[in-house]
């Protein structure tokens, strides 16, 4: 005989608990466990839900429904519409491009600068950064969460700088987050609060000005 739909979910939630409740080794993950199903299912619910509607409306149920798991799995591990979107960027830190190799510190920026321009500019994901743009200016731990992405984000991008200094292509001492801060953010400038278009040679001017700037010495650490 067949199971019902709240037999199904009923299940779904114990096999849930279970998985959840075993000790974890430090450093490991199931990709194919049922955690990191349920885990992957409310991110993606996350996502949609952002994109569709914005941050204002993210709905813990909706996101339960949406992801087909259990209200309770849902409360117990993200707690509220800032846990989730703070899962979600920190899964997107994780899960974005790896840092460009081009063999010049300028070939390095264009492609930061372009790597920029084109999620700003992806329907999807452009709606995603406005919702939690739009959050983070009115609470903290969304601040927070958005400002850990963007830590992340530079890390993976900063041994390009230092292997431009070390090439002499900019001084000794540049600090690499502030360069690479000032390719960024003429894009979310015109991305964020002026909502004008933003074109390749808008990219190309970005990382342009950010690395004649280096060259003079501007971002060399004191």
């Amino acid at each position: 005989m067949s199971r019902t739909v709240a037999e199904s979910m009923a299940l779904m939630e114990l096999e849930t608990r279970l998985n959840e409740s075993r000790p974890a080794t430090p450093g490991t993950l199931r990709p194919g466990g049922r955690t990191a199903k349920v885990r992957r299912a409310v991110l993606d619910a996350t996502l949609d839900a952002l994109a569709e509607s914005g941050f204002h409306a993210l709905n813990m149920d909706r996101i339960a429904a949406s992801a087909g798991v259990g209200k309770t799995t849902v409360y117990r591990r993200w707690t509220s519409p800032t846990g989730l979107v703070g899962d979600l960027l920190h899964d997107m830190a994780e899960q974005s491009l790896p840092a460009a190799d081009t063999g010049t510190l300028a070939g390095d920026l264009r492609a930061n600068a372009e790597l920029v321009r084109a999620t700003l500019t992806d329907p999807r994901m452009g709606a995603v950064f406005r919702a939690v743009i739009a959050a983070a200016a009115c609470d903290e731990e969304c601040a927070r969460a958005l400002a850990g992405f963007y830590r992340t984000r530079l890390a993976e991008w900063t041994p390009a700088v230092a292997k431009g200094a070390a090439r002499g292509e900019v001084p000794a001492g540049t600090d690499p987050v502030e360069l690479l801060r000032a390719v960024s953010a003429p894009l979310y400038y015109r991305f964020a609060v002026t909502h004008e278009e933003l074109t390749a040679d808008v990219a190309e001017r970005a990382a342009t000005a950010a690395l004649a700037a280096a060259r003079d010495g501007v971002f060399v650490r004191e």
